[in-house]
This record gives C-alpha cells, sequence and structure tokens, in this order.
C-alpha cells in the first residue's frame, strides 16, 4: 500500500516540507483546492525532491477546460521527470455555478468526455496524431506548433478521478488510472458499490485491476490520552455529519439504513447548527465511517478492513503512535 501525506501551509514552507516527507519515505505528497490554488505548490515541490509522486487531491476539474489542464498537467509532469499525477474532481453544481461561474450537467458524462478530451491533445502532444476531438460538451480541433510543448519525454501524466456515485466510479474505472474515494465511504459501500462500478468501467476499456488505484484516506479515532481521544472522535464526528448533510453523498447513508439522518443533518446545516450535528453520530456510525483504534492499533485495523480493497493512503492518522513516521509507512507498505 503507497503511503501519501498533506503538502499543506504556504508557499515559503513546500521547499522543507517536501523534504522532510520524502526523507521520511511517504511516497506521494498532495494538494487539495480549497483556500489556495492545488497546482503551485507542486511545481515548489518538483523543484525540491527526487522520487515523492506529487498530487492533486483533488483539482476541480469544472472550474477549467480539458486544454488548460493537459498543459498544466503537462508542465508539472515535465518538470518533476514524471512524478506528477493529475487528481480531479467535479465538485457541486452550486460550487461550480456560483462560485465559479462555469457551466454544470451531466457531471459523469462530462467528466468522461473532459479526460478522453484531455487524453486525446496528449496523443497529439506525445504521439503526432491529428487533434479532432468531437464531444457533446468539448471539441478540440486546432493545435500549431508553436502551441505544442517539445518537452515530451516523459509523457502524460497520470489521471486519477474522485468518485463517490456509482456512474462517476466507472467513469473512473473506464478512463482514468485510478480512484480517489471520498472519506465519507464505508467498507460496505466501497465492497458492494464502489468495487463493482470500478470493474464495469475497466470491463468497458479492457483493462485489468492491476493498472489501476484506489485511493483511500479513511476517517480515523484515535489519541493516546483521553482529552487526544475525545478530541479526535468530536472533530471525526463532526466531519461525517458535515458530509452526510449533502445530498449527493445520501446513498452512503441509505446503504445502511439511516437515510433519514440525511435529512436531519440537511437541515441543521441551513441553520448553521455545525456542533448539533456532530452529536447524532453515534458510536454505530461512528465505527462504520472510521476505524476507531488506539495509536498502536490503527494500521492493523485500517489493513484488516481495507487492505485488499485499497492501493494507497494517507498518514495522519498516525497522531499518538510512539512509531516513527518511518516505521509507520514500512508497516502499511508491507
Amino acid at each position: 500500500m503507497r503511503v501519501d501525506a498533506g503538502l499543506m501551509g504556504g508557499l515559503a514552507e513546500v521547499p522543507e516540507r517536501i523534504r522532510e516527507l520524502e526523507a521520511a519515505g511517504y511516497d506521494g505528497a498532495i494538494t487539495a483546492e480549497t483556500a489556495h490554488d492545488p497546482f503551485f505548490p507542486l511545481l515548489i515541490a518538483a523543484e525540491h525532491s527526487q522520487r515523492i509522486e506529487l498530487v492533486t487531491s483533488i483539482a476541480v476539474a469544472f472550474a477549467r477546460s480539458p486544454m488548460t489542464l493537459a498543459n498544466v498537467a503537462h508542465d508539472l509532469n515535465a518538470f518533476s521527470k514524471g512524478r506528477f499525477i493529475l487528481g480531479l474532481g467535479s465538485q457541486i453544481q452550486p460550487h461550480i455555478t456560483k462560485r465559479f461561474s462555469m457551466p454544470w450537467s451531466h457531471p459523469a458524462a462530462r467528466m468522461r468526455e473532459m479526460i478522453l478530451a484531455m487524453r486525446a491533445i496528449w496523443a497529439n502532444w506525445y504521439q503526432g496524431k491529428k487533434l479532432e476531438f468531437r464531444g457533446e460538451f468539448y471539441t478540440h480541433t486546432l493545435m500549431t506548433p508553436m502551441f505544442t510543448p517539445t518537452d515530451t519525454s516523459y509523457g502524460p501524466p497520470k489521471v486519477f478521478l474522485a468518485a463517490v456515485g456509482p456512474l462517476m466510479t466507472e467513469v473512473a474505472g473506464e478512463v482514468a488510472d485510478g480512484v480517489i474515494c471520498h472519506a465519507f465511504t464505508t467498507e460496505k459501500y466501497m465492497r458492494e458499490v464502489t468495487l463493482p462500478a470500478i470493474e464495469r468501467g475497466l470491463a468497458k476499456a479492457g483493462r485489468k485491476r492491476k493498472d489501476f488505484q484506489i485511493s483511500f484516506p479513511g476517517f480515523v479515532v484515535t489519541g493516546a490520552t483521553e482529552k487526544a481521544w475525545s478530541d479526535s472522535r468530536r472533530g471525526v464526528c463532526k466531519q461525517i455529519a458535515f458530509y452526510g448533510s449533502t445530498p449527493a453523498y445520501r446513498p452512503v447513508l441509505e446503504m445502511h439504513g439511516w437515510g433519514g439522518l440525511q435529512t436531519e443533518l440537511n437541515a441543521l446545516s441551513k441553520q448553521g447548527q455545525w456542533d448539533k450535528m456532530g452529536e447524532l453520530i453515534d458510536d454505530k456510525i461512528l465505527e462504520q465511517f472510521a476505524v476507531v483504534a488506539s495509536p498502536d492499533e490503527v494500521i492493523p485495523r485500517f489493513k484488516s478492513r481495507f487492505g485488499d480493497l485499497v492501493d494507497r493512503t494517507t498518514l495522519g492518522f498516525a497522531a499518538g503512535s510512539k512509531a516513527s513516521a518511518k516505521e509507520l509507512i514500512r508497516e502499511l507498505h508491507g
């Protein structure tokens, strides 16, 4: 199992942070498109590292066009000598239309076409194929030598796709190199919904599971002291409640017979009752969504539940462990 860590903080801290992650043995460094651009830190990280993979988890796909994504991803992959992974996510309609002022429709179909359009652009750049992509949402038919990159020795970057629902997950299996599973995912949902959807997508493309990566961060409740444990539990419960209030994630709750909880959480979110929302996540719900264990038992518990499913994860659950990061990474690698 490959192990990633967050590359968060200001741009000035990136050189020191990426050197620390690489020295500790992490396989990947990830950024997220929240309050800052997800690509800039990885450009600096590429300059100050040698082997660690550099991953956006995620960049908002529909805030951009296939051409702009293809170009940025190419530059980062070429500069990092083939270490960049373009992790994309759809976001939800209000953010795309109201925050980014971009179009929204048929997200799974649009995402499939976006990734295929990028691959057509890269095929033009790396293989010299004529650019002739015509789809329902995107059309790319013009490319001249002035706009064609020449530093193409490392080929196109890998593309990962964030997905929760079966349609988007199937798209990931068909056209992406990996899927980024949302932390708001239970083992039951992953085995009964996520994995079958991936297999359907892989079958469409004639590919094998071994050629595809499943990334899953998961929720963890742990702590070396009673206060740390309590703080961890409270924080995770609030996170689960926040995601559970989103209508798009209702099917995960419904699989466990908790569909009504989503309605209640959604209503409370509109009232700004964030603390009260977290209080609705009882131990039974928490155990389904999170690994709840002492620091030394987190990794064995995580591997027993997800070891046969997941190809890469994060090490955010190491809090309170007496083991070093290197030791914990080795344990996950094993």
